[in-house]
């Protein structure tokens, strides 16, 4: 896919390079990515994989607008005939930085109108490691529902775990994870007003 940035009130999504490959290894590190497939081993490895990336993905950083970068997500498996993707890849490896930030709900909402409203598909989906509680969690008050499970299909922290199935449909976006999205950036905003100026 061409690069693309996705720009928003609070975030702006930029195309994820080689340059980034320091900072999105040490994300990867942290506790916060411990339910995550194993990624790179070494910062090479990372820049590695990120320049092999396929051009039928879209891989963002998030970026505050104050130019802090404070995170990642990705849009894969972008299939036009049968018109459904994969967002994934979400992880927000600066949590200080965006304290007070609507950051990460922004971010899912510029993927899913990439998504939905660029690319006119109608379903997304992906899975997520059972022991990640907290994204399974945040994802279905997004909007997302538990479609199933694949039994003991992730080996993550040293056992077995299921992968919990997720997915949306195109009008289940509109009419409930928007209207929640907009709701959270609202407030958010209300926030930031509030917030005393330095």
């Amino acid at each position: 896919m061409p690069a693309l940035t996705l720009t928003g009130e609070f975030v702006d999504l930029v195309p994820l390079t080689p340059a980034h490959a320091a900072l999105t290894f040490g994300w990867r590190q942290s506790q916060r990515a411990a339910n995550l497939n194993r990624g790179a081993a070494t910062v090479e490895q990372q820049a590695a994989w990120i320049a092999r990336r396929p051009e039928a993905e879209y891989n963002f950083v998030i970026r505050l607008k104050d130019g802090r970068e404070v995170g990642m997500v990705s849009v894969t498996g972008i299939d036009t005939e049968h018109s459904h993707c994969e967002p994934g890849r979400f992880l927000i490896g600066d949590e200080a930085a965006v304290r007070g930030i609507p950051a990460a709900v922004e971010a899912m909402k510029l993927v899913y109108e990439l998504v939905f409203d660029r690319l006119g598909l109608q379903r997304i989906f992906g899975t997520v490691a059972a022991d990640n509680v907290l994204m399974i969690k945040w994802q279905k008050f997004l909007g997302m529902k538990e479609e199933g499970r694949m039994r003991r299909h992730y080996f993550i922290n040293g056992h077995f775990q299921d992968a919990v199935w997720l997915g949306m449909l195109a009008d289940e976006y509109r009419t409930q994870a928007l209207p929640r999205m907009n709701s959270l950036i609202a407030a958010g905003r209300r926030a930031a007003a509030l917030k005393p100026k330095d």
